[in-house]
């Protein structure tokens, strides 16, 4: 019994051991800047908003619940209000340190275009980098995965801009 809650403690301490600090270790200001410059520039290219938050480690309040990044990526896009654009697609790339987790919600604009396998195949091309912890690498894939997915479903017509509605910042939280 003692081995079936060992990884339950170790996700525990995992979690509770990473925090801010370690975000700005992982991703210095520079590889953010980096990761925004790209979505500065994907949206010149569609009309979709793409948002990037870090985390270090799940709130408490998930941990004691047993819930995951899903859980947590899909409150932080209601919260972060990524599914109040024009276009309803909006589209969050969440990476949570902790459990090496990347998750992408994307609103109901985009969702409805593309199936749920083809965003399995994105997240799995995120795995490998995100092992590695080449975390600005992962980044820079996700953004141009879903890139090339809101360009080829949302592209720009000749003389169209796209307002910026959400901050193109890394946002650390």
């Amino acid at each position: 019994m003692a081995n079936s809650t060992r990884p339950g403690w170790l996700r525990w301490l995992r979690h509770r051991w990473l925090d801010s600090g370690d975000v700005r270790r992982m991703l210095p200001d520079a590889a953010l800047a980096r990761v925004e410059d790209l979505v500065k520039a994907s949206e010149q290219r569609h009309s979709g908003q793409i948002c990037v938050c870090v985390e270090a480690s799940l709130p408490l309040s998930y941990l004691w619940q047993g819930l995951c990044a899903r859980q947590r990526a899909l409150t932080l896009f209601g919260k972060l209000r990524i599914w109040d654009t024009e276009a309803n697609n909006g589209v969050l790339i969440y990476l949570q340190l902790a459990d090496r987790a990347v998750e992408i919600v994307a609103d109901r604009g985009l969702n409805h275009r593309v199936s749920a396998a083809q965003w399995q195949a994105v997240i799995a091309r995120l795995a490998e980098p995100l092992r590695a912890d080449r975390f600005e690498a992962g980044l820079t894939e996700a953004v141009e995965a879903v890139s090339q997915l809101l360009s080829e479903h949302f592209p720009l017509t000749t003389g169209q801009s796209n307002p910026n509605e959400l901050p193109d910042a890394v946002q650390r939280l």
